[in-house]
C-alpha cells in the first residue's frame, strides 16, 4: 500500500475526493458524474473505491482503456 493510498478510507465519499483533492463540493460531484472511473450509488449517496480512484490520479486508468480499445 502506496502512502497516498493510506491517507484514504478503502472507500471513498465526495466529502473524502473533495478533502483529499482540494477541490469544492460542486467539482467533486461533477468528477463523480464524469464517468472517468466507477461510482457505486447506494440510495442518493455515491462512493468510489480507493483503488479505483488512485488509479484514476495515477493514470492508469487511462492505460488500461487505451489497452482495451486496442
Amino acid at each position: 500500500m502506496t502512502r497516498t493510498e493510506k491517507l484514504l478510507p478503502p472507500v471513498l465519499s465526495p466529502a473524502d475526493i473533495q478533502k483529499f483533492l482540494g477541490i469544492g463540493e460542486n467539482k467533486a460531484y461533477e468528477l463523480l458524474a464524469s464517468s472517468q472511473f466507477h461510482v457505486a450509488r447506494v440510495g442518493r449517496r455515491l462512493f468510489v473505491s480507493r483503488t479505483v480512484f488512485i488509479e484514476w490520479l495515477e493514470g492508469k486508468s487511462e492505460a488500461k482503456e487505451v489497452n482495451r480499445r486496442k
